[in-house]
């Protein structure tokens, strides 16, 4: 009554079904978790607004700010079983001159932090990586991961503006950003509201600051 081919597509067939039944429980595990993630305000430890080629492929001088700062975040409460890796990262806002409703973003930092059982796909060199997997042994969730503690962090990129006119700027605050990549399931970034029991992200924003005067090289 049904040749070979049919039984490979109805078993084919069934297992898909089975499978997106799995992955769709699974997804939806994730809103009866609770989450709570929180941060203390971003402190600015270091800013300065010089003149240059902020890049190597730069093609032109042009003024670009560094700014170093100091947080402490508490994101352990994203991850689940569900939890592949949060995407943490840290943004300069500031609004631009003489338009309304027009603000600047620039992403000056940012890090991966994996789950324990996404740890081989870290960036990391063979040494951390067996230490980080040491750590994580017996731990389907380790505590640890998410807890941030930063002190005068360098940034990892430069900021700059199509009109290369940067100094002086007023009313600039850095932000603290989160996103959260499950194994099965939707993404899910900041949350400015409470859902159930997922609430809204607190704090992990800075104080207003004004970017100083360019920096000028001195010569003898």
């Amino acid at each position: 009554m049904f040749n070979s081919l049919n039984r490979i597509q109805n078993t084919f067939g069934f297992f898909t079904t089975v499978a997106f039944v799995l992955a769709s429980f699974i997804a939806l595990s994730d809103f009866v978790t609770p989450r709570a993630p929180s941060a203390g305000t971003i402190v600015p430890e270091s800013v300065q607004v010089v003149k240059g080629r902020p890049h190597y492929y730069s093609s032109k001088k042009e003024e670009y700010a560094i700014v170093k700062f100091s947080l402490d975040a508490s994101l352990e409460s994203l991850f689940t079983w569900n939890t592949k890796q949060v995407f943490v990262y840290v943004t300069v806002e500031w609004p631009e001159p003489g338009a309304d409703n027009v603000t600047n973003s620039a992403v000056i930092w940012d890090q991966i932090i994996t789950s324990p059982s996404a740890d081989h796909l870290s960036n990391l060199s063979p040494v951390a990586l067996r230490k980080l997997k040491r750590s994580a042994e017996g731990k389907s969730i380790d505590p640890s991961r998410g807890k941030l503690k930063i002190k005068n962090q360098k940034p990892k990129y430069q900021i700059t503006h199509p009109t290369g006119k940067l100094a002086e700027a007023e009313d600039v605050r850095l932000r603290l950003h989160y996103s959260v990549q499950p194994w099965f399931g939707i993404l899910t970034f900041d949350q400015e509201s409470d859902i159930g029991l997922w609430k809204a992200f607190k704090g992990g924003v800075s104080e207003l600051f004004k970017l100083p005067a360019l920096k000028k090289k001195t010569t003898t």
